[in-house]
């Protein structure tokens, strides 16, 4: 295998030992982003069937009911919610047609969509006594970008979603970005300031946007991207509310589907116009210290991730513990830290712990656990 700057980072190669892993969806993970095979190649394909035949799998496919069910009112932020675990699925290497299950309760998305053009989820609604179908964007962005992934990026449903959401994009107090908007059964706006861009529901967007044609992108999507990175710029000064840039930002938490370094750099990464060509050296700095900052809180000296942190119900996966090296946590960040590869020799160079800490900590950063 070659070389790569990435690898110089971490101070080991982790690709061996992955493509050795018992674990099928590190193996795929590996072979498709970190050694860019193609679908068709006889050990991609190996790694995929053993994925679909994966106990693993079909633990989290057992999870996923129908859409509209009690499962799917835990939540948005929850690992219960059915778009997140459809995410892990896709993460994993499942796609659409390789499991029934998954592709009804994709298909049941599509029937749920209001007049605007949001998708909609089943959940309990502030003021309403029993749970509705209703929508955030935080709702209606993950579900776009789970529906693209499952093979309907062309469906009309999702048409009008993508162009609803490029609607969405607003002059926020940070720049053009994705606010948080009022849903239209009760008029719940998300405890976010009024007039601020929502982290979360942006990624999402520029997320969704990233798996589509450049012809379906919105005008000022690089823009929104650079809003997110000044939200780790002047983290220091400002805050969004319920997302903060400390310790447990910087430490991933598995599964991964919420507002950490893993889920910014896992989209902005999408997006190399933040650090290239013509891009803002403030930019491409502030990148490079969220990247050694990936590395140092959260990758061991042999190249490895060992969890840090999980959320509960997922102790049968090699991500839902923290006694071992994860081979999927590994694939995973590895897979970021190499889209930011030619970001290495910048990222080299940052100390960790002289970097100024966010808003509201002691002023001096929690160091890495060894």
């Amino acid at each position: 295998m070659e070389h790569e700057s990435w690898l110089d980072l971490l101070g080991s190669d982790p690709r061996p030992w992955l493509l050795e892993s018992d674990e099928p969806a590190a193996r795929w993970v590996a072979l498709t982003h970190l050694l860019d095979l193609l679908t068709d190649h006889p050990e991609v394909a190996a790694a995929h069937s053993a994925v679909l035949e994966d106990p693993g799998t079909w633990d989290l496919v057992g999870r996923l009911g129908r859409w509209g069910d009690d499962t799917g009112a835990s939540g948005h932020h929850s690992p219960r919610y059915q778009p997140n675990i459809l995410q892990l699925l896709a993460d994993m290497g499942v796609g659409g047609g390789d499991f029934p299950e998954a592709d009804s309760m994709v298909e049941a998305m599509l029937d749920h969509q209001d007049e605007a053009g949001h998708f909609e989820a089943y959940g309990k609604v502030r003021g309403m006594v029993e749970p509705v179908w209703s929508s955030l964007l935080c709702d209606s962005h993950v579900i776009t970008e789970v529906l693209v992934r499952f093979g309907h990026g062309d469906h009309p449903a999702v048409t009008r979603a993508v162009r609803r959401m490029a609607d969405d994009l607003a002059e926020t107090n940070q720049g053009k970005a994705w606010p948080c908007l009022p849903e239209r059964v009760g008029g719940f706006r998300g405890p976010g300031r009024k007039g601020e861009f929502c982290p979360q529901v942006t990624l999402e967007a520029l997320r969704s946007h990233a798996r589509l044609s450049g012809d379906r992108h919105p005008p000022h999507l690089l823009e929104a991207a650079r809003v997110s990175v000044g939200a780790w710029r002047v983290r220091m000064d400002e805050q969004p509310y319920m997302f903060g840039h400390g310790y447990r930002f910087k430490t991933v938490k598995w599964p991964t589907f919420w507002y950490d370094l893993h889920w910014v750099l896992d989209t902005l990464g999408r997006y190399p116009g933040l650090w290239r060509d013509q891009a803002d050296p403030g930019d491409r700095r502030a990148l490079a210290e969220m990247l050694a900052c990936l590395v140092a809180y959260n990758f061991d000296r042999d190249g490895r991730v060992t969890p840090r942190s999980c959320y509960r119900g997922f102790e049968g996966f090699s991500f839902g513990q923290k006694k071992q090296p994860s081979p999927f946590a590994t694939a995973r960040l590895a897979t970021v830290a190499r889209r930011f590869g030619d970001l290495a020799q910048d990222a080299a160079g940052v100390d960790v712990l002289q970097l100024g800490s966010s808003k509201g900590g002691t002023g001096t950063p929690v160091a890495p656990k060894v």
